[in-house]
């Protein structure tokens, strides 16, 4: 079997470029950052080995070798390998190549999977069903937080639990409550009524993959629920956020710090606010986060919160859609 890698040239600010001959098929494919072409082109002027007085040839798709076209499919984004991988036989025998899904796998993978499966589901999976399996939300730490992989990129994505925070005067009824909802991935959100002191703080350690990442803390001004189908928000207890700015507050292990302060609005809404970014250099390294929401200033109340989560998400262009409509009841 004669297989010709043409060439493989750099596209500034795309990627690598790679034109595959065999038996006159020829093929590119330009890799994560976009699709601009897959094409059979057939004609034995395509085949450097033949010459004019060899047979007209027939090639088929389904008659490239499948190492030959797990080489092409490592340069693609997961969807697109599963969208190849639909075309026939060879194409899909390829896509299950475990070396394609260690490149898309997160350096951290093995990382995620001691903390999420058990040792017979890590010995059973292939990396193809690693990553499909982590591209779906798994909850840890008794339920109260979750992890998942962005399907086209492979970045980490984390979500703490209101459960898992430390919220002043939780265990105090006149203040706090908590209460169920469709609208949270972990089913329950603190409520507050009223408080003087609002002081929200948590803290996380874990092994992140290189990259810089943004941490978001989701809340909503008013207490939403569902009447007849229909969804509805009591806003009775919403006061005091534009007396005062609350102050966001990010911090790493090794040094990193970030503030910011906003004022609470959009009543009736899940709001996503950023706290902060950090960025992590090595790949092994477990990074100790700790972060907070507070609004301190006790010459006024401030009631009508719910404070859902708490999100840890790569910052990249790719993500910007997830970080403003992560709408759970979708």
């Amino acid at each position: 079997v004669q297989i010709q890698a043409v060439s493989q040239i750099q596209v500034l600010g795309f990627g690598f470029l790679s034109f595959y001959n065999y038996k006159g098929f020829g093929f590119r494919i330009l890799n994560s950052r976009g699709l601009v072409g897959f094409g059979v082109e057939m004609g034995a002027n395509m085949s450097a080995g033949e010459s004019d007085t060899d047979p007209p040839l027939q090639p088929r798709l389904g008659d490239i070798p499948e190492s030959c076209i797990a080489s092409v499919l490592m340069y693609l984004d997961p969807p697109e390998i599963c969208k190849l991988a639909r075309l026939n036989r060879a194409f899909r025998g390829a896509s299950e190549a475990d070396f394609i899904w260690e490149l898309k796998l997160p350096t951290n993978y093995r990382y995620i999977m001691e903390k999420v499966f058990d040792e017979e589901t890590k010995l059973k999976l292939g990396k193809k069903d690693v990553y499909a399996r982590l591209c779906r939300p798994i909850s840890f730490d008794n339920g109260t937080k979750e992890i998942w992989l962005h399907k086209s990129t492979g970045g980490v994505c984390l979500a703490i639990s209101s459960k898992a925070l430390r919220i002043t005067g939780i265990d105090d009824r006149r203040y706090w409550n908590r209460i169920s909802t469709e609208e949270s991935r972990f089913q329950r959100v603190a409520y507050l009524q009223q408080i003087w002191w609002l002081q929200v703080d948590g803290e996380f350690e874990f092994q992140f993959p290189p990259g810089t990442y943004s941490l978001f803390f989701r809340l909503q001004l008013g207490r939403s629920s569902k009447r007849l189908g229909r969804r509805f928000c009591n806003h009775e207890h919403v006061h005091g956020w534009d007396i005062k700015p609350v102050k966001f507050k990010l911090t790493t292990s090794d040094g990193q710090h970030a503030v910011s302060q906003c004022y609470l609005d959009n009543p009736g809404n899940w709001v996503q606010y950023h706290a902060g970014d950090f960025v992590v250099k090595s790949t092994n390294a477990l990074v100790n986060i700790k972060f907070s929401l507070t609004q301190i200033d006790c010459t006024h109340t401030k009631g009508g919160l719910c404070v859902d989560s708490v999100f840890i998400l790569p910052t990249s262009p790719n993500l910007i859609l997830v970080k403003l409509t992560l709408n759970y009841e979708n």
